[in-house]
């Protein structure tokens, strides 16, 4: 008897402390999701920097202009061209290695002064890069390597992303303080990227350190054929966990794009489970799903237009000699409650904090 007092005690020990474990991690997410859904957050970027070079070309070399967040980034540089006085041409990689290839080798070809590598990942591109440089030609990165800022592997000015580990960090917490801490998970990866890998990885730390919420697989799939992909992927998903599946975390919204319509053959309501749930980019189709409640609960969206400023002064700082801005834009996560905020309501994060009359001060433009 008394050994088997001792053991329903130490049962219930345990049992106390993983319900303890699982009510702190989840009061942690809940305060963390609480704050980084505030609206109209301030302006935290640089206020001092160079005056514009004058008479600078520059090409926005995209991977896939099919990509929301690619082509966002696309109207943001072209904008913030305008402004500061230069050129820029926008060639499209069309979602394949020989296609970004190509756009590359085009773009050096036309001799500009600067070049921006619109999710062109490095690693990939690498040759072309260093040509690319050699022909004193300055780089600045949107999502082409894994970390932000300057890289120490290729001749990249800098890296502009918001910090994929806490865009990562911010899509798994709300699935955690969503769910209780009882979230059964599905991540969508894509192992061309870097970056894709090592947003994906960080979800997934989050996920296991939740320790009454559930792993169920990891599911590499290309991007550049996710519209034929991602519908029977769903399906088999579907079959292979059912109920089961309660979340879905992507490493961008594309995914998302293009699993609705199994969603909905199987029954499964538009405002239900699983919920949808991207680490970034805030695609203007993401942004439509989550008003409607259909088929996507939120994203960690980024500031497209205010990154391709933000690119814009990266190169101006490096044709005028100078280092890096060292700017990275905070995570801000959309849901319902607050997606007509800051932009959402024209379907894009576009800050309400006077970023675009902060570069042209510093370049002494109108």
């Amino acid at each position: 008897m008394k050994r088997l007092l001792q053991t329903t005690a130490l049962t219930l020990l345990v049992a106390l402390s993983a319900t303890t474990a699982r009510a702190d991690a989840v009061a942690d997410a809940k305060a963390y999701i609480a704050e980084i859904t505030k609206p109209n957050p301030a302006w935290t970027g640089p206020t001092t920097g160079p005056v514009a070079q004058k008479g600078k070309s520059i090409v926005y070399v995209a991977a896939d202009m099919r990509n929301g967040g690619v082509l966002g980034v696309s109207k943001g540089i072209e904008e913030a061209a305008a402004a500061i006085g230069w050129t820029v041409r926008v060639i499209d990689g069309q979602g394949t290695v020989s296609g970004r290839s190509a756009a590359l080798q085009q773009a050096i070809a036309l001799s500009p002064d600067g070049i921006v590598l619109g999710s062109v990942d490095a690693n990939e591109q690498a040759e072309a890069i260093k040509q690319a440089a050699g022909a004193g030609i300055k780089l600045v990165g949107w999502h082409a390597t894994a970390t932000t800022g300057p890289s120490d592997k290729h001749a990249i000015v800098t890296n502009i992303t918001t910090d994929p580990l806490e865009v990562s960090k911010a899509a798994a917490s709300f699935v955690v303080a969503d769910s209780d801490g009882k979230a059964n998970v599905v991540i969508f990866t894509d192992s061309v990227y870097d970056i894709a890998i090592a947003k994906s990885d960080a979800m997934a730390a989050v996920i296991r350190a939740c320790t009454t919420c559930k792993l169920l697989t990891i599911e590499d799939t290309p991007l550049a054929e996710a519209s034929t992909r991602m519908p029977p992927l769903t399906n088999a998903l579907l079959q292979r966990f059912g109920d089961e599946w309660t979340y879905s975390l992507t490493i961008n919204d594309l995914p998302i794009d293009f699993m609705a319509s199994a969603l909905q053959s199987a029954g499964k309501a538009a405002d239900g489970f699983p919920r949808n749930v991207s680490a970034g980019d805030g695609s203007e189709a993401a942004f439509q799903r989550i008003q409607q409640n259909y088929y996507q609960t939120g994203t960690v969206a980024e500031p497209l237009s205010l990154h391709g400023w933000q690119a814009v002064d990266e190169l101006n700082r490096a044709f005028a000699g100078e280092k890096d801005s060292g700017y990275v834009v905070p995570v801000h996560l959309f849901l319902p409650q607050n997606v007509k905020e800051d932009g959402g309501e024209r379907f894009t994060f576009d800050p309400n904090n006077g970023y675009r009359d902060a570069y042209k001060k510093i370049w002494g433009v109108n």
